[in-house]
């Protein structure tokens, strides 16, 4: 294992106080419990927007913390659930007084440790809501998940009710738009290395040099199916046409396009990537109105990418365009 660490047991609390110092003036980090929140937090009168889930997924949730997206994110050990306590403290950091909404990946540890934290708070007379995200069409059920796992589109999730709280809408529209973007969104992915967790000190799985895994989870969950190794028209038409099928996306749809890497594929390959989904969906007839491509939803330094697409409506665009500022994203400001 070669990795850029000191002591794997402690590798989450020295990466976030690099975070913390990388970013003084964007967020407010506490140790313990773990919780990355926004430096103005709270903001009197705005409705909270509370995730996490493990850490190794960077920037996912803590990179995604600022104005116009989360007011805070509950980083676990690498690959762990964070645990009630930690939510519950997000919650606390950064609850306004409109209500918190929290946004939950379908994983069996993250919705359990985030329900239990929702009825800690709930019980302390904080209005409490949750919304789960299970867009990875590639499995049913899965080694962490019962139902689909929540992948890329958690980033676009986070984006656009981030937006909409941040415009003062009320929890109730927050909640609604969280489940729109839930309902029109899907994702797929590819792994052609596994990850290595640094406490395990070895890959997750073991592919052969000519094979790759079709339909892999953020985890190194396994996926579809064990395939040769293609070329990349091949690779991006096995993932975008099961998300073509599934949703269904209709002639004439408007979609956000997100080409994610899963930590080690460089832009060079990304964006090749890219524009062959961007041709494909052409040739189908539906519209890209919006795109976003680079390393936003990891795992580790897995060489592999995914494709989300969401389904646009005027609203959902507008509060994608709307301005943002986190370590990770920024424009409009």
């Amino acid at each position: 294992m070669k990795k850029i660490i000191n002591d794997p047991t402690t590798i989450v609390a020295d990466a976030l106080r690099g975070m913390a110092l990388a970013h003084p003036g964007l967020l407010r980090i506490t140790e313990d419990p773990a919780v990355v929140a926004r430096a103005d937090a709270p903001v009197r009168g705005k409705v909270a927007i509370v995730s996490g889930g493990g850490s190794g997924h960077e920037p996912l949730h803590g990179g995604f913390v600022g104005l116009g997206m989360l007011d805070a994110a509950c980083p676990g050990a690498v690959f762990t659930s964070p645990t009630p306590d930690q939510v519950q403290a997000a919650v606390t950091q950064v609850d306004g007084g409109a209500g918190v909404l929290l946004l939950v990946k379908n994983y069996t540890g993250d919705v359990l440790n985030f329900e239990t934290a929702a009825e800690l708070v709930a019980a302390d007379g904080i209005d409490v809501r949750t919304v789960v995200i299970d867009d990875d069409v590639a499995v049913r059920d899965s080694t962490w998940t019962a139902g689909r796992r929540g992948v890329g589109g958690t980033v676009l999730l986070e984006k656009i009710v981030g937006a909409a709280a941040e415009s003062g809408a009320d929890l109730d529209t927050c909640e609604r738009l969280a489940r729109a973007v839930v309902g029109n969104v899907r994702s797929m992915g590819i792994a052609l290395t596994a990850p290595t967790v640094p406490h395990v000190g070895e890959p997750s799985f073991t592919l052969a040099e000519d094979e790759l895994e079709v339909g892999i989870g953020i985890h190194g969950e396994p996926g579809r199916s064990r395939e040769p190794m293609a070329d990349a028209d091949t690779l991006v038409a096995a993932l975008l046409d099961p998300i073509l099928d599934d949703l269904p996306f209709a002639e004439k749809s408007r979609v956000l396009l997100f080409t994610n890497s899963m930590g080690g594929t460089p832009l060079l390959e990304l964006y090749l990537a890219h524009g062959i989904a961007e041709r494909l969906l052409a040739e189908r007839g539906i519209t890209v109105e919006r795109r976003l491509v680079g390393p936003f939803i990891t795992s580790l330094e897995m060489q592999g990418m995914s494709l989300t697409l969401l389904r646009l409506d005027d609203e959902l665009t507008a509060l994608w365009d709307a301005p943002v500022h986190t370590a990770a994203l920024r424009w409009g400001v």
